[in-house]
């Protein structure tokens, strides 16, 4: 087998799986109970949240577990609509979100929210002279992902946040880093809140973090009895808690060594798939290594995907959450319908070997050939 789609999630690392494995076992209280085993569940769940704090460089209380990404994202925008809403109802995106941004966006416009869209540039970065005309005084939200899960373009938030804060020092921003730690660097500080999740880490999957800057306040949209948290009410899962604090260290140690490699092997496809007429490269100067869009001309890229499939080899088309055809990034930085209505991704990693590098273009080649024949 040769997997190709990290992005869209990730294998549980063995000392991550082991460590969940020993934590269910041996901490199985609810850390709300008072009795000793409760209390000695907790102190571990603290440990790992203290350990996820200081990797991040921020504080303990800032951190709230949830089920995923997209649970956060729901907290962090919904919550801080409904919490900022008399101060204004105008929240700025980019065209370049994961689809649970945009989903949310729909429902808060439902209810009485405005939504701007800002523009980008050619390579894919948000364009500051449209981000700063659009920022008004009743703008309290806006939501930038750190890297575009389809094409891998990564944003400078720190710009970004300056610019936002320049215009409306009360605006919030926010990004869904998702596709972004355990890739490359990344400082929480750059923003007021940030989300992402434990599977596209080499983490478990049903767990995530929304970061929330200590001075932005949240109105709950979830209600219970949780004493641990008032965003998330309910027993937290404390292996899942623990397992994630395992995967955020690993993922973050030697990440610009893992980046070099991961570098290398995605000029080592860009090169042999360059060659192809039918094929285009969606890659701009500020796309990660990690993800690798390309576009197919005449041949539809779900037809490629199964072809691959039949060889053991797996990538994606658009990203694993989207629904339709059309890929709203590569349309959204290129303007091409036609190169947005056939795209693949490829995702790579740490763990992707240079050997199945060279048997992915192999194949590649092979089934290019044949299906190119089939629509000549």
């Amino acid at each position: 087998m040769i997997y190709l789609d990290y992005s869209a999630t990730t294998p549980v690392g063995f000392e991550v799986l082991d460590t969940y494995n020993r934590t269910s076992k041996d901490f199985f209280g609810n850390p709300n109970s008072l009795h000793e085993l409760g209390v000695k569940t907790k102190n571990l769940m603290n440990s790992a949240t203290k350990q996820i704090a200081e990797i991040f460089n921020i504080l303990d209380s800032e951190i709230t577990y949830t089920n995923g990404a997209t649970e956060a994202n729901n907290i962090a925008l919904i919550g801080s609509a409904l919490e900022y809403h008399k101060k204004g109802k105008h929240i700025i995106i980019s065209k370049l979100e994961h689809p649970s941004i945009y989903a949310i966006c729909d429902y808060l416009e439902s209810i009485g929210f405005e939504i701007s869209y800002v523009k980008n540039d050619e390579e894919g970065l948000v364009d500051f002279d449209d981000l700063k005309s659009l920022i008004r005084p009743d703008t309290i939200l806006v939501s930038i992902c750190a890297v575009n899960s389809e094409t891998g373009v990564r944003q400078p938030l720190k710009m970004i946040r300056q610019i936002i804060k320049k215009e409306n020092s009360e605006t919030i921003f926010h990004s869904d880093m998702t596709q972004a730690v355990g890739k490359v660097s990344v400082n929480l500080h750059d923003v007021d809140m940030a989300t992402f999740t434990g599977h596209k880490i080499y983490g478990p999957k049903g767990i995530g973090v929304l970061y929330k800057n200590s001075s932005v306040r949240l109105m709950p949209i979830l209600y219970g009895s949780g004493k641990s948290n008032m965003l998330n009410p309910g027993t937290p899962p404390v292996p899942l808690i623990v397992a994630l604090s395992k995967a955020v260290r690993l993922s973050t140690t030697d990440i610009e060594k893992r980046e070099r490699f991961i570098e290398r092997l995605n000029n080592k496809i860009v090169d042999a798939l360059s060659k192809y007429e039918g094929v285009i490269i969606n890659k701009t100067k500020y796309s990660i290594p990690h993800i690798l869009n390309i576009s197919l001309r005449n041949i539809k890229a779900e037809t490629f995907l199964h072809a691959l499939e039949e060889y053991e080899i797996y990538v994606s088309s658009n990203t694993a959450c989207s629904s339709g055809n059309l890929s709203t990034s590569v349309l959204a930085i290129y303007n091409d319908k036609v190169r947005a209505s056939s795209t693949l991704r490829i995702s790579l990693s740490h763990l992707t070997t240079t050997d199945e590098v060279n048997k992915f273009i192999e194949y590649f080649d092979q089934i290019y050939k044949k299906l190119s024949g089939l629509h000549g």
